[in-house]
C-alpha cells in the first residue's frame, strides 16, 4: 500500500511540475531578443514559429485535465479510505486545479491572436513588419 500511496505522491507531483514548466513570463537570451533597431523579418518569423510552438504545447497540457483530476482525485479517495493522511496531496490537488482555471481563459484568449496573426501570412512570413513586430510582443505578454 505504501508503493502504492508513493506512486499517487509521485504522479500528483510530475503533474504539477509539468504545467509548472509553462513559462508564466518569456525569457530570451540576448541572442533571441535584439535591440528593436536589430529585429529583422527572419527574426520576427522565428520568433512567431517559436511562440507558435510554445502555444501548442501549451494547448496538449489542457487536454483531458478534468480526468486527470479525478483521476488524482479517486486515487486521494482510496488513500484516505485506507486510513492515510492526505491533507496534503489535496491541498496541492486543488492548488493545481485553482491554477489550471485561472491559466485557461489566458490560453484562450492567445487563440484570437494565433488567428488573426497581424503582420504574418498563413506560413509564418512577416508582411507587415510593425504589425508583426506587436504580435509577436502581444503573445510574448500573454505567455
Amino acid at each position: 500500500m505504501k508503493n502504492i500511496f508513493n506512486k499517487m505522491i509521485l504522479a500528483v507531483l510530475v503533474a504539477a511540475l509539468v504545467f509548472a514548466a509553462f513559462p508564466v513570463t518569456s525569457a530570451f537570451a540576448q541572442g533571441e531578443n535584439p535591440p528593436k533597431a536589430e529585429l529583422n523579418n527572419e527574426k520576427l518569423e522565428q520568433v512567431w514559429a517559436r511562440q507558435l510552438t510554445n502555444y501548442e504545447k501549451i494547448g496538449k497540457g489542457f487536454d483531458d485535465t478534468d480526468a486527470q483530476i479525478a483521476k488524482f482525485q479517486a486515487r486521494i479517495d482510496k488513500a484516505a479510505d485506507n486510513g492515510k493522511d492526505v491533507t496534503a496531496l489535496q491541498a496541492a490537488l486543488d492548488a493545481f486545479e485553482s491554477a489550471l482555471k485561472s491559466a485557461k481563459p489566458t490560453y484562450e484568449s492567445m487563440n484570437g491572436i494565433v488567428n488573426s496573426h497581424q503582420g504574418f501570412d498563413a506560413s509564418g512570413k512577416v508582411t507587415d513588419a510593425e504589425k508583426a513586430k506587436s504580435t509577436v510582443q502581444e503573445m510574448r505578454t500573454k505567455m
